[in-house]
C-alpha cells in the first residue's frame, strides 16, 4: 500500500500529539535519505524518522537506532545548524497531500527567535525534503529539483516554496453527500466500481478502493453499469457511510501478513483477501510501520552498501565456476588414455609398413578380439618411431594431467564453496561493523584490494548473536566465516553442541551447555536459529546436523569458516522468524 494521504492524515494526529512542544536535540542521517531528529519534553524522548527513499518514504515515530555514517552528509549539517535546540510547534498536512509540515522555533546567529519548517513530501519516486526560512524561502533541500528535471515546479535554495500542482480529483474527506452524487459514473457505464474510485479520489490507494466496493458487493470489481437505481443510491450511501468514518478519525493501524510475513499495511481492517491473509492490529501507526519497514530497510541498506562486494565475489564465484566445468571436461579426456598406449603398440608393430610423410596406418588392432581393421592418423612431418613416441608421449601426459587436475578440482570446489559462503554471508549482514569484518577476511585473503588512502576509524570486532533457548540455554551464532572459527575452534568447549545445515551455507551455532545435557527443546530451537541463518532461510523442513563441538575439526589449510565433522545426529527444522526474535538476548 503506498504511503497515501488519508494514511498520513491518521498518523497526522499521532505525530502531532508527540512532537509538537519537543525540543530537537540530536539529527543524525544513516543514509542518504533518511532523516532522524532526536526529539526531547517533558514526557521523555522518542526518534521521529523521515524516509524519502522511492520504495520507503515515510514519517514516524522509531524504536529502531540504525548505525550513522563515520562523516555526516552535508545536508545533515546544514539541518543541525539550523534545527538542533528548536521546538516543534505544529505538525500539519496540506489537505488531499502526501506531506507534513513541521513548524520549529528556532534561534539564529543572532540569538533571535525565528521560524523554520522543514517540509517531507512523500510522494514516492518524487519524495523531497526541504527546509524553508521563516519567509517561505527554500535554505536547502535533500534533492535539487531545476527546470530541466521539472518545468512546472523548481526546488531550489533561493527560490520561494510551492505546493506541488494540485490533483483534479475528489477529496473524500471534504466531498459531501452530493458531490458523489454527480461524481457516480452515468447510469448504464459500465465501469469497475475499484477502478471509477481510483480516478475519482485524489487519497485512494487500489488497496482501499477494492476494500470499498467488496464491503459493497462481495466483490472487488464489480461491474456499476449492472446496477439499477437502488443499487446505486444504496452504493452512494455506502460509500458516504464510509467516508464518514474516515471524517471522524476512525482509524485502526492493521499490518496484513502472507504465510506470516508482512506483505501491506493499512488504517482500516481488510476483509477482501479472507483467509488467505491475517490482519493484525497494532497499537500505533509508528509501531506498525516500524513492523513493516525496519528490516526491510536495514536489508536495502545493507545491500546497497555490499553491492561493490557483491559483484567482486560474484564475478570470482562464477569464473571458478566455469574454470572448474573446463577441469572437468579435460579429466573426463584423461579417462581414455589407456587407448592411446595401445595406439603406439600397434605403430610400432607396423614400423616396417609406415614410409616417412605418411598420413594414414591400416592394421590390425590386436587389442580387438575380433582383430578388426583400424585406420590410425599420422604426423606426415614426424618419422615412424617419432609417431610411436607421440602416442605414448600423450598418453603420459594424460596420465600425469589426472593426477594435476584431480588435485585442482579439490582446489577449485573448495574455493567455490568458501566463496559461496562469502556471498551468503553478505546477503545476511545487519550493520557496518558486519560488512567491515567481511572485507577485512576478502582482503586479507587477497580477493580484493583496501580501497582508499586514508586510514579509516578501526572498529572493535563484533560478537556473535546470542539467544536464550526455552530451557535457559546460551545459544552463540557466529555473524561471518572468521566468527564462526573463532566460536567454534576456540571459544567453545569440548562438549558444548555444535549445530549447521547440512550441506548448506549457513553460521555456525553453539549451545552452551556447561556440564549439562540441552533437552530436544533447546536442540530443536538451535536447529532453527541454524536453519534461519543459512541459504535456507526460507525453506522448510531443512537438514540440520548436531555433534559435540570435541567432533569437529578444521582441516590444515582450509578456507575460514570450513570444518569436518564425525558422529553426528541430523534433525529437519522449519525457520520460524518470530521465534528468532522471541529467543534472541537484547
Amino acid at each position: 500500500m503506498p504511503f497515501d494521504a488519508v494514511f498520513l492524515h491518521a498518523l497526522t494526529g499521532e505525530l502531532t500529539s508527540r512532537a509538537v512542544g519537543s525540543k530537537v536535540d540530536k539529527i543524525q542521517m544513516p543514509s542518504r535519505d533518511t532523516v532522524l531528529l532526536q526529539l526531547r519534553s517533558r514526557e521523555g524522548s522518542g526518534r521521529l524518522l523521515i524516509a524519502i527513499g522511492a520504495n520507503h518514504c515515510r514519517i514516524q515515530f522509531t524504536a529502531s537506532a540504525p548505525e550513522n555514517p563515520a562523516t555526516p552528509p552535508m545536508f545533515c549539517m546544514l539541518l543541525r545548524k539550523h534545527l538542533v535546540g528548536g521546538r516543534i510547534v505544529s505538525v500539519t498536512q496540506p489537505p488531499s497531500e502526501r506531506m507534513v509540515d513541521l513548524a520549529l522555533e528556532c534561534t539564529d546567529e543572532l540569538g533571535e527567535r525565528s521560524e523554520k519548517h522543514l517540509i517531507a513530501e512523500l510522494m514516492g519516486r518524487n519524495s523531497n525534503l526541504i527546509l524553508t526560512g521563516p519567509d517561505g524561502r527554500i535554505i536547502d533541500c535533500l534533492r535539487r529539483v531545476d527546470y530541466e528535471m521539472s518545468e512546472k515546479r523548481q526546488v531550489l535554495p533561493g527560490l520561494f516554496y510551492h505546493l506541488p500542482p494540485a490533483q483534479e480529483k475528489l477529496d473524500p474527506l471534504t466531498a459531501d453527500r452530493e458531490t458523489l452524487a454527480r461524481a457516480l459514473p452515468a447510469p448504464g457505464e459500465h465501469k469497475k466500481a475499484d477502478a471509477w474510485l481510483l480516478s475519482a479520489f485524489s487519497c485512494l490507494p487500489p488497496l482501499i478502493c477494492r476494500e470499498i466496493a467488496f464491503r459493497f458487493s462481495g466483490e472487488v470489481d464489480p461491474d456499476m453499469g449492472l446496477w439499477d437505481a437502488g443499487k446505486r443510491q444504496a452504493f452512494l450511501a455506502h460509500l458516504n457511510a464510509s467516508f464518514d468514518r474516515l471524517r471522524a478519525g476512525d482509524f485502526t493501524p492493521e499490518l496484513l501478513l502472507r504465510a506470516g510475513a508482512a506483505a501491506d499495511f493499512t488504517y482500516t481492517p481488510i476483509l477482501q483477501y479472507g483467509d488467505y491473509m491475517e490482519c493484525r492490529p497494532y497499537p500505533s501507526f509508528s509501531a506498525l510501520l516500524d513492523e513493516f519497514y525496519v528490516a526491510r530497510d536495514q536489508a536495502d541498506r545493507m545491500r546497497q552498501k555490499s553491492q561493490t562486494m557483491v559483484k567482486s565475489i560474484t564475478n570470482l564465484r562464477d569464473r571458478t565456476a566455469r574454470k572448474i566445468a573446463n577441469q572437468r571436461k579435460e579429466l573426463a579426456a584423461t579417462h581414455d588414455r589407456d587407448r592411446l598406449r595401445q595406439l603406439g603398440d600397434i605403430v610400432t608393430a607396423n614400423l616396417h609398413r609406415i614410409a616417412r610423410g605418411q598420413t594414414r596406418l591400416t592394421a590390425e588392432d590386436f587389442y580387438d578380439p575380433d582383430m578388426r581393421q583400424i585406420d590410425i592418423d599420422l604426423s606426415p612431418t614426424l618419422s615412424p618411431q617419432q609417431n610411436a613416441a607421440k602416442f605414448y608421449k600423450d598418453y603420459t601426459r594424460a596420465k600425469n594431467a589426472e593426477k594435476y587436475l584431480t588435485e585442482q578440482l579439490a582446489r577449485g570446489e573448495a574455493e567455490l564453496e568458501y566463496l559461496t559462503s562469502i556471498l551468503d554471508e553478505l546477503s545476511r549482514a545487519e550493520s557496518d561493523r558486519d560488512l567491515a569484518e567481511i572485507r577485512a577476511e576478502l582482503v586479507s585473503g587477497g580477493y580484493i584490494r583496501e580501497t582508499g588512502g586514508r586510514k579509516k576509524m578501526k572498529l572493535p570486532p563484533s560478537q556473535p548473536m546470542v539467544f536464550r533457548s526455552s530451557e535457559g540455554f546460551t545459544i552463540r551464532v557466529g555473524r561471518n566465516n572468521r566468527q564462526n572459527d573463532q566460536l567454534t575452534l576456540k571459544s567453545a568447549q569440548k562438549n558444548d553442541l555444535w549445530l549447521h545445515t547440512q550441506k548448506i551455507h549457513g553460521s555456525h551455532v553453539i549451545v552452551e551447555c556447561e556440564g549439562q545435557k540441552p533437552g530436544d527443546e533447546t536442540v530443536t530451537e538451535a536447529a532453527m536459529l541454524a536453519a534461519y541463518y543459512s541459504q535456507a532461510r526460507e525453506s522448510q523442513n531443512v537438514p540440520v546436523d548436531y555433534t559435540p563441538v570435541r567432533f569437529v575439526k578444521k582441516p590444515a589449510g582450509a578456507k575460514p569458516g570450513m570444518v569436518i565433522y564425525t558422529t553426528y545426529s541430523t534433525a529437519f527444522v522449519t525457520p520460524d522468524p518470530a521465534l528468532v526474535e522471541k529467543l534472541r538476548v537484547k
